[in-house]
């Protein structure tokens, strides 16, 4: 990965800030973004690696105008191939996991999920396009609850089931390899900090990234189990 280009959006913490810790430890030189820019800072103040870097730039993904914004600056200040990967990582989950059920959802945290968890992914891979490597790829975030519903998991549940479809549809369409991640359950705050730890689930997008055949990528889909049978 050394002096490619690395977008991460929901960079602030949790996954997305391992990410950029890990991305940048392989050389990369990660596009970091995030709504809050004093958090956002700070994730990227506390990367410490000798050969990668990292650049902050506050967009929130639900503006399209914003996320267009962050691919230029990803490209104009990076590498001249353009970007490498691009992680979608950005999320939110309105409520603890397992109380919210879907009959109790109200319609502004529905819509907002979803103009996160879903449109911010659709825009964030559309206005990444122009700016895309030729050997780019693009790594989807998701979880078991796409394909497994759990009860009391309301709207983000909804979400990851169709942000798999987004990204299938995408890996159809576009010249980038698509495919979907699924860490497993992960630290985090949308998880109430049940799970791995983020650090211990970077490195699999690390692989996704630059040792999973690009044809296996496009259009597929990738848990901890892929992850660990392919790096044993």
């Amino acid at each position: 990965m050394t002096g490619r280009t690395v977008v991460v959006t929901g960079a602030s913490r949790g996954i997305g800030a391992a990410l950029v810790r890990a991305f940048a430890g392989e050389g990369a030189h990660v596009v970091a973004c995030a709504r809050d820019a004093d958090a956002l800072d700070d994730a990227v103040a506390a990367v410490d690696v000798v050969d990668g870097s990292a650049e902050a730039v506050r967009a929130d993904v639900r503006d399209e105008f914003d996320v267009e914004r962050l691919m230029e600056t990803a490209a104009r200040d990076g590498d001249d191939d353009g970007i490498a990967v691009l992680v979608p990582n950005a999320a939110v989950n309105h409520g603890s996991p397992g109380e919210t059920p879907m009959a109790e959802e109200s319609y502004t945290r529905f819509d907002d999920t979803l103009r996160t968890n879903v449109r911010g992914v659709f825009a964030a891979v559309r206005e990444a396009l122009p700016h895309a490597a030729d050997d780019a790829r693009v790594l989807v975030p998701s979880g078991s609850i796409a394909n497994d519903p759990k009860p009391g998991m309301g709207a983000y549940a909804v979400s990851k089931a169709a942000v798999e479809g987004l990204a299938r549809q995408f890996a159809a369409d576009a010249a980038p390899a698509v495919g979907v991640v699924d860490p497993g359950l992960v630290a985090t705050e949308l998880t109430d900090g049940q799970g791995r730890g983020p650090d211990d689930v970077a490195p699999m997008y690390v692989w996704a990234a630059t040792e999973l055949p690009r044809e296996e990528l496009d259009g597929g889909r990738f848990d901890l189990r892929a992850w660990k049978k392919a790096t044993r």
